[in-house]
């Protein structure tokens, strides 16, 4: 493992406790093999307020507050806040709406795609290769130059107010007023204890807001660093501990068909995890990184976050996800402009210079 200081135990610890609690919230009521699934959650938290008509993708998850909010408190707490951004809003707001695309096309983002793997589902393997294929291409176009540009530090507490939004959803899950859609059957109407939900939440978001760890990322550093990589060894750490609660909770079940929450297009499995980890690097991180960012007063990952659910509405109202039927033309269409969107970017945002 080479160099493995605090910092580098602090990353496989917080591995570690993502790989148990995607297991166990599942085994509490989530959805088989979704106990964490950032993109499911935020098509459900959407449904839940009134941005799709999908009744049985409608519950404002605990979870995604947790998370956000986690990482606020964690970097309220050791000086780490800082309100910054304006390094392209809008090419960022478009990049987490096809996030959300690609995610929905394979059914799940990257934490669930490892929590799939290890519960035994090897329809995941296209999409684990799809997104191992998208962090390679994403890091080719930052070695040719090719970049978003850095945020700056921002006057007017603008990094505040995705905190302050996330604060008062987390207001409408204790109130639960009339507007405030709730599924009563279908995956929205399967979840955990909302407190133990939330819990998790705050516990993970504030790991991940002190480790940086994040899938894509530690797939990026793998790639750039093999072993000598500490991201990777928290991915190890997340990979054993989340095949180990699954094989003792007695969800490891091994297959190819009938597994819960996929399908068997293993080509489109693969292109929409593709696209997911290419925007993925170019943006500094997978959805659930970008949550975290955005907790810490990232205005520039605030503006990616609104894109994820203005995606996650998109994919559900649209219907563009993917299901055990199959992947809809129409779903298709939207990776194929995904991919058209983030090559475009990459051509425009590309410093010659630097090549």
């Amino acid at each position: 493992m080479g160099r493995f200081d605090r910092h580098g135990w602090l990353i496989l610890f917080a591995g570690a406790a993502l790989g148990l609690a995607g297991v166990m919230l599942a085994a509490w009521g989530n959805p088989e093999n979704s106990g964490i699934c950032v993109s499911c959650f935020i098509e459900n938290s959407a449904g839940a307020l009134g941005l799709h008509g999908n009744e049985r993708m409608q519950y404002l998850r605990p979870e995604l507050i947790g998370f956000l909010l986690g990482g606020t408190l964690s970097a309220a707490l050791f000086r780490e806040f800082r309100s910054r951004g304006g390094s392209a809003p809008l090419p960022r707001f478009v990049s987490g709406l096809f996030l959300i695309v690609g995610c929905a096309v394979f059914i799940g983002c990257p934490i669930k795609l490892v929590l799939r793997l290890t519960a035994g589902d090897w329809t995941a393997v296209a999409g684990m290769v799809g997104l191992v294929g998208g962090v390679w291409v994403g890091l080719r176009c930052l070695a040719a130059g090719v970049h978003f540009g850095s945020g700056h530090r921002q006057s007017g507490g603008s990094g505040l107010w995705l905190p302050a939004l996330f604060l008062l959803f987390l207001g409408l899950l204790f109130w639960q007023p009339a507007f405030l859609a709730l599924s009563s059957s279908g995956s929205g109407a399967q979840h955990a204890p909302m407190l133990i939900s939330l819990g998790v939440g705050l516990t993970l978001g504030g790991l991940a807001q002190r480790s940086r760890f994040c899938i894509t990322g530690s797939l990026r550093d793998l790639l750039l660093m093999g072993r000598r990589a500490p991201l990777g060894w928290g991915l190890a750490a997340f990979f054993v501990v989340a095949l180990a609660a699954n094989i003792g909770t007695g969800q490891f079940h091994s297959g190819y068909y009938g597994q819960p929450g996929s399908h068997l297009d293993a080509l489109w499995s693969g292109i929409g995890m593709l696209l997911v980890g290419w925007v993925s690097v170019l943006i500094g991180g997978c959805p659930f990184r970008q949550l975290i960012k955005a907790g810490e007063g990232d205005a520039d990952a605030g503006l990616a976050v609104l894109g994820m659910f203005a995606g996650g509405a998109l994919v559900q109202a649209w219907g563009l996800a993917g299901t055990a039927a199959g992947v809809p033309l129409f779903g298709k269409v939207a990776v194929l402009c995904g991919l058209v969107f983030v090559l475009v970017s990459c051509l425009l945002f590309r410093e010659r210079s630097c090549a």
